[in-house]
This record gives structure tokens, sequence and C-alpha cells, in this order.
């Protein structure tokens, strides 16, 4: 009885970590960059069940399952609706990456989640581009979010205040009035009086795996290992865009997200319901069963 508790208890619990990232999708369904979060639940290791007889020897029962948790939140990358700001300093990534297929040399084909998953259950996700910005300790991080600024020095700063980098690493920083900027569809910023490349282009990373990003808050990510996350500068063969003048929106599924809060609510409550009537069982047979 006291583990049927146990495994209301973690029900319970990973309900409520269920409803808090349908909570958190929602409270962002209009910022600028945002990427949808699911929660991935997963059960406890089974545990193996042996009946002990009084000569010391076991038999095999069965197994027994222990309950769920909330293992992780992965989040999905996939492009988000842009929207037309009108502001020379707001960019958006329009991509669609590709990943050869080893076996056929034919481009993947990926699902509505951004995974391909091979007849061997081998899974790869679809690259990513983000623009790249720097943290006051001279970290790369990573973001969607292209609501830049510039600073009275000229410096151009994201959304967050990181300083937004350019194709070779450093911090981009704007000489002429910011009404005047024109950037290309590769990120190349133009020369106001002639209209040809000046030489900067805006940082914008490929991750050739998204899922080893980290998720730091302020809509930036960070890798841990570069290596494993295959990050590398983007080149004009990348099927991907920026566009001047626009903004990417939050790439939540607003129906979803709200098809998952209820359904989050409904196994909460539930579980609950199964907590009582394990306390009430427990309750008779302390205080009724006893007195027999």
């Amino acid at each position: 009885m006291i583990r049927g508790l146990y495994t209301a208890a973690a029900g319970m619990i990973t309900q409520q970590r269920r409803h808090d990232t349908a909570t958190q999708n929602i409270a962002n369904l209009n910022t600028t960059g945002y990427k949808q979060v699911d929660s991935i639940s997963h059960a406890f290791p089974d545990v193996l069940i042996s009946a002990m007889n009084s000569n010391g020897t076991s038999k095999p029962i069965g197994r027994l399952n222990t309950g769920v948790f909330a293992e992780q939140s992965v989040s999905q990358y996939l492009q988000g609706d842009l929207i037309q700001s009108g502001k020379s300093i707001d960019f958006a990534l329009s991509t669609d990456l590709q990943v050869a297929d080893p076996t056929t040399g034919a481009n993947m084909s990926f699902d509505g989640s951004g995974k391909n998953i091979n007849a061997k259950g081998e899974v790869t996700y679809q690259p990513q581009a983000f623009f790249t910005v720097q943290d006051n300790e001279g970290n790369n991080l990573y973001t969607r979010n292209g609501s830049f600024s510039v600073s009275a020095t000229g410096d151009v700063l994201s959304a967050g205040g990181f300083k937004v980098l350019d194709a070779n690493g450093k911090p981009i920083v704007l000489t002429e009035p910011q009404d005047n900027l024109k950037v290309d569809g590769q990120g190349n910023l133009l020369n106001s009086a002639t209209g040809l490349p000046s030489g900067i282009k805006l940082g914008v990373s490929v991750i050739m795996k998204p899922q080893e990003l980290v998720r730091d808050g302020n809509g930036v990510f960070h890798a841990d290992d570069v290596a494993a996350a295959g990050i590398r500068n983007s080149t004009a063969t990348d099927n991907m865009q920026v566009r001047q003048g626009y903004l990417e929106n939050s790439n939540v599924d607003a129906t979803q997200a709200t098809v998952d809060l209820n359904a989050a609510y409904r196994a909460y409550e539930a579980n609950q319901k199964v907590i009582q009537f394990y306390d009430s069982s427990l309750q008779k047979a302390v205080n009724e069963v006893g007195k027999v």
C-alpha cells in the first residue's frame, strides 16, 4: 500500500512539471525567437520481485513498476513565423538546413518535430542557425531573437544586452546612423554609399546538432561542448536567409500547449485522488482494524 503512495506521488510531481512546462510555453507565445519546450517523462526502472521460501530459496514472481518521472525538457527549434517590424536593426533567420543521408546521398526528411529516425532507430536532428552573441565574460551564446539595438558607442546589442558578433567573432560596431544600415540576405553589412559589402558580416552560427544546446534563459543558448554540437559559421551554400526588418515569432503551438496544460491538470488530479484513497484506507487500518 505504501508503495502505491510513492507511485502516485511520483505521478503528481511529474504532472506538475508538465504543467509548468506548458505554462511556460503559453506565457511566451508572443516572445520573439522563443522555442517551445516539451517535457519528456520516463518510467523508473522496473523492480524484480521474488518470493522468499522458508528454506532461504527464492522464486521470481515478476516485475514491478515503481512510477514515472519527468526526466528532461527538450527544446523544439523549428522555424517560427516571420513578422515584419520595419526596423532596420531588426533581423530574422529563415532557414531550411538539410543533412545528406549517408546511405542514399539524398537529403533526409524531417518530421514535425525536426527529427529523422532511420530504420535502425538512429535519430538525426535538423541543423539550425542562430545569431551569435557574446556575454560579459566573453562566452559565445546563440539566439534567434534578432530584436537588436545600438548603444551610444555604436555597439550592436541583443535583446538581452549581449554584444552581437560578426562572422570573425568580433563585436559589431556601427560607424554610421542605424537608419542607414543595410544588410543583404547573406548577412553582409552594405556600404551605404556604394551598396557593396563593407567586409562585415553578421555572425550566424549553424548548429549541426541543436539537441546539444543548453537553454540559458533570456532567449539565449550555450553549448557545453562546441565540437559535439557541430557549431560552424554559416556559408553561402546553406539554405538560409537573413531578413532585415523582420522578427521571428515564437514557434509555440498554442492549441497543443493548451491541451497539454489541461491533460497535465487532469492527470495530477487523478493521482491526487489515488493518494486520498490510500490515505483513507490507511486511516481505517489504524483506527478500525487495529481495534479488533
